[in-house]
């Protein structure tokens, strides 16, 4: 009889099925009302196949800084060693950088979601014991969001619009008459959630709008962003123009005289700056919707009528991550702003605007009153960082200045980078340029579950165990449970827990009782749930169960904001409630970026032509790629899970195209095609859907990175071989990854399945260093 173990992933939470020490199966959460398909492909990890099994380090690299051979192009030997050589090679390394260099030279990359453990949590494990030995430089934001909450911080004062902390959408049904969804607002994205979850609330969410009768208008290049059963007016937008739209719809507000001069002058600051710019006294251009229409490709009539709509209707806006990783995207979540202030009903039940409903689970749902179960990094001796995505900057340009939030730093000199439970070969942009950048550092280090393609470049390699493998404990301030993650099965090979990797490391470098402070796994696991239940009991007077009946049950439920309204009690009350802004008061022209004059950065809310776009004159035949989300695995986790598998054809990805696209190209359903422009190439499977705009191509994220060794080519259908790695701006300094145009063409079929050529090369890899 099968063993019925608890268990979670960012995916939901579920039952593991154990017979004889070996995963058998799965079971959802039963009170989840619509479980992850992807939760079954955790099986996936108990396999050997893709999995680190022992510490290695590359043949021909040389401790202590030497030159040696710096190839690192994923093709190099690998030697295997002992753990105690490891952990000696690793704590050396450590030490001689930080005593000749300086601890800022040590980058501490690790951004990633190897786990939704909050105790085995290898970036913040990785940090704690750096920061004992003298700090790190480690990165600000994240690849998700990154420009959005910069400017949020700037003009409302936090960051909560976007991360969960603000409007639920339970205020909506039976309040808002118009919802206007700008980009997804799809279950795909709201899968999952950073710390792991019990439910998913998304779908019923969305049932319930629908049964209101609330008009849904849908502006994305993609029809399927939003589920087709929610029967929306679909407004096929050019990628990368929504505050185009957004500022048209404003203009034709503010020349009616609809617009609500009473908020704009009780609540905001800077708006005459805004509406000069808006009626074109700033440049000469009115912003209407004749404007608009030329950017955005939408009817200046639907426009003007939605326009209308808006102030006519309770109306609210919301907005996907998604937007504000573009060029200019900063601009995106501050003209959305500057359009809900115009309308002028921020703060009232079922208005306003909102920024990432369903971009994961919980931003949108009810929000947690307590605080998640989470270890921590520990006092920070320096304070040296980089935004998320600018690690290709930082390791090509020691010394170089950057920017960002209005102030003015320098990348520091990376002699070592250690990597722990991520992949940036998956998720960040002009992976070419990566690789470029990735010869620089004497000494990387990665340490996770799984030969990765950024493991396969590495100096030292360190294998983790997945969660299976240890006791954990899942929950975030975004889930209604904490959850119980109970070890499934034993270590694979020779793997350990992160936890227990820093800890050897910390002993090496001798600050072991610092780092562990005399608790073992379940002592760190029992004390961070008190520390949890202890607060929820303090600031909600509920009592959470004792560890040990938590432990048995599996999980616990745990007090929630719901019906809650975002600014309710500023725009009843703006004196008494300020903003922590420039000026108390939502920022619509702001004075310190005036002062800035940073470039290509105006000082309100503005349209300006991203690098790259359908409307730029030298596009030519190219077409607007969008990097998305896949439906059958997180990020570039599971890839090879059979929810992943059958979003694939031909053993590589789709990319998917409007009919009148491939027709114009001689491209049939089904062929393989190849992508390309002047930073990479990669081959796909076509896919041919009218629920695009014509000339839009969609390819999802997190195929592992496969090239043929003569030609560079990418074989798997990795999107990030071909996206701008430029910053959004100079204040914000996020990602642009759906800034990105490419060329398309048929090619003959290449048969061989790239999951298998990368087995294979990993296979080659591991037995040559072993031989």
């Amino acid at each position: 009889m099968a063993q019925r173990i608890p268990h979670c992933t960012h995916w939901g939470a579920f039952t593991c099925l154990v017979e004889n020490g070996r995963l058998v199966g799965t079971e959802p959460f039963k009170g989840d009302p619509d479980p992850s398909p992807i939760i079954p492909s955790v099986t996936e990890w108990t396999k050997t196949d893709r999995r680190i099994l022992q510490p290695m380090v590359r043949e021909g690299w040389q401790p202590g800084g030497a030159a040696g051979n710096r190839a690192r192009n994923g093709n190099d030997r690998f030697i295997p060693v002992s753990w105690e050589e490891a952990l000696s090679l690793v704590a050396g390394e450590i030490g001689r950088v930080s005593q000749d260099h300086g601890n800022a030279s040590i980058f501490a990359g690790s951004y990633g979601w190897t786990s939704c453990g909050r105790f085995h949590h290898a970036a913040t494990l990785l940090k704690r014991m750096l920061n004992l030995v003298g700090g790190y430089t480690g990165h600000v934001d994240t690849y998700s969001i990154a420009a959005g909450p910069v400017i949020l911080r700037h003009v409302l004062g936090s960051a909560d619009a976007c991360s969960g902390r603000a409007t639920t959408m339970d205020t909506l049904p039976g309040n808002t008459e118009t919802l206007v969804v700008f980009g997804a607002l799809t279950p795909r994205t709201a899968q999952s959630e950073a710390g792991g979850l019990a439910t998913h609330l998304l779908p019923e969410m969305l049932r319930k709008l629908r049964d209101a009768g609330v008009r849904i208008v849908h502006v994305s290049p993609c029809k399927d962003d939003l589920p087709d059963w929610m029967e929306a007016d679909w407004w096929p937008i050019r990628p990368n123009t929504d505050a185009a739209l957004m500022l048209g719809l404003a203009g034709e507000i503010l020349r009616d005289g609809r617009h609500d001069q009473d908020f704009l002058d009780r609540h905001t600051s800077g708006a005459g700056q805004f509406l000069d710019y808006l009626s074109g006294k700033t440049d000469g251009v009115e912003k209407n919707a004749e404007w608009a229409e030329a950017i955005t490709g939408i009817p200046a009539a639907h426009i003007r009528d939605l326009s209308r709509s808006l102030t006519a209707t309770r109306s609210f806006l919301t907005l996907s991550w998604a937007l504000q990783r573009a060029h200019h995207g900063e601009h995106v979540y501050w003209s959305a702003l500057g359009l809900a202030a115009l309308i002028g009903q921020i703060g009232l039940k079922g208005g306003g605007v909102a920024y990432g409903f369903g971009s994961l689970n919980g931003v949108g749902g009810p929000f947690g009153e307590g605080v998640s179960p989470g270890m921590s990094q520990g006092p920070k001796p320096i304070d040296s960082f980089i935004p998320v995505a600018r690690i290709s900057d930082l390791l090509l340009s020691p010394g170089a200045p950057f920017t960002y939030q209005g102030e003015t730093h320098s990348y520091p000199d990376i002699r070592l980078v250690y990597w722990a439970g991520g992949n940036p070969y998956h998720h960040h942009q002009d992976l070419n340029r990566l690789q470029e950048a990735w010869q620089r550092p004497e000494t990387i280090i990665v340490q996770d579950p799984m030969m990765t393609a950024t493991a396969r470049r590495a100096d030292i390699i360190l294998p983790a165990t997945t969660s299976l493998e240890r006791n954990d404990i899942a929950g975030s301030r975004r889930s209604e449970h904490y959850v119980a993650m109970h070890k499934v099965i034993e270590p694979m090979g020779e793997a350990r827990s992160d936890y227990e990797i820093f800890s050897a490391l910390a002993r090496h470098l001798g600050v072991e009782a610092g780092f562990t402070e005399g608790r073992d796994e379940m002592g760190w696991i029992r004390h961070l749930y008190q520390q949890s239940a202890d607060y929820i009991r303090t600031a909600t007077d509920t009592r959470l169960p004792d560890f040990d009946d938590f432990w048995e049950q599996g999980w616990v439920q745990v007090p929630m904001t719901r019906d809650n309204t975002y600014l309710s009690a500023f725009r009843d009350d703006p004196a008494a409630n300020p903003l922590r802004t420039e000026s108390g008061k939502i920022v619509l022209g702001s004075k310190k970026l005036a002062e800035l004059d940073l470039p290509g950065f105006p000082s309100h809310p503005a349209w300006q032509e991203p690098a790259e776009w359908l409307g730029m004159a030298q596009a030519d035949d190219m077409l607007h790629l969008i990097s998305s989300q896949p439906p059958g695995r997180l990020h570039s986790q599971l890839e090879t899970g059979p929810s992943s598998l059958e979003q694939k054809r031909k053993g590589r990805e789709q990319v998917r195209m409007h009919p009148a696209d491939a027709r114009a190209r001689q491209i049939g359903e089904g062929d393989t095609v190849r992508l390309w422009n002047a930073r990479g190439q990669c081959i796909a499977t076509a896919h041919l859907t009218e629920t695009l705009r014509q000339g839009v191509l969609v390819l999802p994220v997190g195929a592992w990175l496969t090239r043929d060794p003569e030609s560079g080519l990418d074989l798997s259908g990795n999107p990030n071989v071909l996206t701008l790695d430029i910053p959004t701006s100079a204040f914000g300094q996020g990602p642009s990854a759906q800034t990105c145009m490419v060329n398309v063409e048929v090619v003959a079929a290449n048969t061989r399945d790239s999951s298998e050529v990368y087995q294979q090369e990993i296979d080659a890899l591991v037995r040559q260093g072993s031989g």
